[in-house]
């Protein structure tokens, strides 16, 4: 195992064990070996993003779409701007991923939050119909989420949520 390998892994053992300053430590290390490292780069731009540094987050995603396709890399960048509610942003971003796999329920949920967000009540709504029909589980999260806070109190939104005897949105 290289030193490099030994470092993404001790960076990944902190992440895991809820250490995400110690683990963008082992990242910097890496980044110092290897300045271009994809990995490093893109687990760097996770810590980052986990504590709230948004901005920055987006500087490592950036990174490494510079040099791959990743669709990890840009999900994520996608909740960070959502996050610095730069969503029409976001949404490129989570249309990109959704190119590929239209049925990313990540991606649906997440479009829908950055749609309700920029005031696209509708086209938001539908797709949250769409992600609750691929995964219900999403339903609860929504339940709670604050992005569609400004839209608990419709019907429609309603619906959703229970589940039961709701027209289709799509």
């Amino acid at each position: 195992m290289t030193e490099i390998d030994e470092l993404l892994r001790e960076g990944q053992r902190a992440w895991n064990l809820g250490n995400p300053k110690d683990a963008m430590n082992f990242y910097d290390r890496v980044l110092v070996l290897e300045p271009k490292n994809t990995e490093a780069l893109l687990k760097k731009g996770h810590v980052l993003g986990k504590i709230g540094r948004y901005k920055q987050a987006i500087l490592y995603y950036d990174m490494v779409l510079e040099k791959e396709h990743n669709l990890l890399a840009v999900l994520n960048k996608g909740l960070a701007c959502h996050y610095i509610e730069k969503y029409d942003e976001a949404i490129t971003c989570y249309n990109i991923v959704l190119d590929e796999k239209p049925d990313n329920p990540t991606a649906l949920y997440n479009k829908a939050s950055s749609l309700i967000r920029s005031n696209k009540i509708k086209e938001g709504i539908e797709i949250l119909a769409r992600v609750t029909d691929i995964d219900f589980s999403f339903r609860a999260k929504a339940k709670f989420d604050v992005d569609f806070e400004g839209i608990r109190k419709l019907n429609e939104f309603k619906e959703i949520i229970i589940g039961e005897n709701r027209k289709q949105y799509t």
